[in-house]
């Protein structure tokens, strides 16, 4: 049976982003200013599927990853479908296990890896395709600054601002539910 991909594209305050989706779940979440490149770098990385435009069929995703790009701590709960090298999948699963609004570097990372050398994290790290939810932006150098970010440092700055944000919110709320404090409407 052949593979189809649908895909569909949105809007949000970081700019333009395509959905792509399997069967099993969300294969890439990709900002983007160039749709007809991203359409075909998306046809050259599944090159045996039917890559089939859904913007009516992805309308409720597409939405979802919009709130998602502005309110991280939303966190819908989307299946992946993970496509990689055994490596690449694996670091990518270690990179969902950083907390919100916490960050590491690509050395820690390489060490869970029990490795010294982290440019085969770095190179992994680099080809996710699913932004946010695989949250690569939470991986910084060694010193703590920013280093690149495949769609672009300064969203790799706003996410991480975001997120921090949002886990301010969270505990202030925490604190409030702790003393007793109705929820603000």
């Amino acid at each position: 049976m052949r593979d189809i991909i649908r895909f569909a594209w949105g809007k949000s305050t970081l700019g333009d982003f395509l959905v792509a989706v399997s069967t099993k779940g969300l294969v890439a979440f990709e900002f983007a200013s160039q749709r007809p490149a991203v359409e075909e770098a998306l046809h050259g990385r599944f090159p045996g599927a039917e890559i089939v435009s859904d913007e009516n069929g992805l309308a409720e995703l597409v939405g979802a990853m919009a709130q998602l790009v502005e309110q991280p701590g939303l966190a819908p709960d989307i299946p992946l479908d993970l496509r990689g090298t055994p490596y690449e999948i694996g670091v990518w699963h270690m990179l969902r296990d950083i907390p919100m609004g916490e960050t590491t570097h690509y050395g820690a990372l390489a060490a869970r890896l029990d490795t010294r050398d982290a440019r085969d994290v770095t190179k992994a790290i680099a080809a996710n395709p699913i932004a946010i939810l695989v949250p690569c932006h939470r991986v910084l150098r060694k010193d703590g600054s920013i280093s690149g970010y495949r769609w672009g440092v300064y969203r790799k700055k706003a996410l991480l601002q975001r997120e921090k944000e949002a886990v301010a919110r969270y505990a202030t709320a925490w604190r409030e539910a702790e003393r007793g404090v109705p929820p603000a409407a």
